[in-house]
């Protein structure tokens, strides 16, 4: 969401920030809609004194001993004007908010510009790819041979985009997950939270996934929505909160399922785990000072590539074009890890600033002692790691030619003093 004050004094930088996520200018019509709502509001505001003026002359009338119905009368008018007048405003507040939810963030002057991936920019790469002397195999063939996954029986119970694990891979995720809390808590700061995996539809629209992204999401009969990822929920903890300048940042970290339809990916990986209807991740989100949240998109950042490295998984670290970054982001890292299947970096964190974008959605602020007012917070969320796609390129990067693998250190503790998985027999 936007400062519509800052739109009327800069149109143009909005209109520049518009036509970088590929869209046409908005100003004119954002502009429109709001001196309709500006002029509904002066109306308003012209009726209401125009009424407190006539009780005034009420009241010396009636002091007075003259007759008092004629003023009576034209309050009782403007009464039903005002009723007029303040059904417009609302109408024209409804109006110009719901034009300015459904328009995206502007990016940061250094974020590239392009219309997809294609113009991302890689900025680092940690890690020497694995070589092998056989063909290496997908975590498909792999997990179907170590016997833990099983596509069939989820498409059974549930459709297409669902697996079911057991055995030593439904451990490994389970470890995976704990591995990465304990070091988000223990090591970087972050408050664990269990949140809903069902929101109503304000939290929904705090973060940005409503009214825009209703397609991609999943919703309940009775009118609860599957959160897509723990953003939503952590994120919204300071929804409708005046937060102490020095309790920023508030760090909450948190391992949940998450639901996507997958509404727009339709023929994409469509084999194997990449691309789920429910996974399991674990999210970071930051509540930050607006002087503070360059800094803590770089440290977030850090925070997952530091999982990455502990875990000996190849990655490159990139910042997403114009065209390729979320809706609510100013800017966003992508880390990729390496899959060996694919010869392919495949993404497995996002990491974005949001400034003050949902902070505005929800009404998030900070105020600093000694000074008047308050301020909205900035927001940045990251991907800590998708765990999924974690247990995928553990599967692909440490196989062995008898589809045994070799599971890292850092996990050894977690896995029961397990250091390898082996086929099933």
């Amino acid at each position: 969401m936007f400062d519509i004050r800052w739109i009327r004094d800069n149109p143009e930088d909005f209109d520049t920030g518009m036509k970088a996520r590929g869209l046409d200018p908005q100003s004119d019509r954002i502009l429109a809609l709001d001196l309709v709502r500006r002029d509904a509001q002066t109306l308003a505001q012209n009726i209401q004194s125009e009424r407190n003026r006539l009780s005034k002359e009420i009241g010396i009338a009636k002091a007075q001993g003259g007759d008092a119905d004629a003023i009576i009368a034209k309050v009782s008018e403007t009464k039903a004007q005002e009723s007029e007048a303040e059904e417009a405003l609302r109408v024209a507040d409804v109006a110009l908010r719901e034009a300015l939810s459904t328009l995206p963030n502007i990016p940061f002057a250094d974020v590239p510009i392009g219309a997809d991936e294609s113009a991302n920019v890689e900025v680092r790469r940690w890690g020497t790819l694995p070589s092998f002397d056989f063909k290496p195999k997908d975590h498909v063939d792999l997990g179907e041979g170590l016997g833990g996954m099983d596509f069939d029986t989820a498409t059974k119970l549930a459709g297409s985009r669902f697996v079911m694990l057991s055995g030593g891979l439904a451990r490994l995720e389970r470890a995976l997950a704990q591995f990465m809390l304990d070091i988000q808590t223990e090591e970087n700061g972050y408050t664990e939270v269990n949140p809903p995996a069902l929101v109503n539809d304000v939290t929904m629209y705090g973060t940005g996934q409503l009214p825009k992204f209703a397609e991609d999401l999943f919703r309940t009969e009775s009118g609860y929505w599957l959160i897509p990822t723990a953003e939503v929920p952590l994120t919204n903890i300071v929804a409708e909160k005046i937060l102490d300048a020095g309790d920023l940042p508030r760090r909450y970290t948190a391992m949940t399922w998450c639901f996507r339809s997958e509404a727009g990916s339709a023929g994409r990986d469509t084999r194997g785990m990449i691309r789920q209807h429910q996974f399991t991740k674990v999210e970071m989100v930051s509540i930050t000072h607006p002087d503070e949240s360059d800094a803590e998109l770089e440290r977030m950042t850090g925070c997952a590539e530091n999982l990455l490295q502990r875990l000996g998984l190849a990655y490159r670290t990139l910042v997403l074009s114009t065209g390729d970054m979320g809706f609510g982001a100013r800017k966003t890292h992508d880390i990729e890890v390496w899959l060996p299947a694919q010869n392919a970096y495949r993404e497995i964190s996002s990491c974005s600033t949001c400034g003050d974008f949902q902070a505005r959605r929800m009404n998030a602020r900070f105020k600093t002692p000694g000074e008047k007012g308050a301020q909205f917070v900035h927001t940045l969320n990251g991907s800590g790691l998708a765990v999924g796609r974690t247990l995928i390129a553990i599967l692909e990067n440490f196989q062995n030619a008898d589809g045994s693998i070799d599971l890292p250190e850092a996990l050894h503790p977690y896995m029961g003093g397990k250091t390898r998985l082996e086929p099933a027999t």
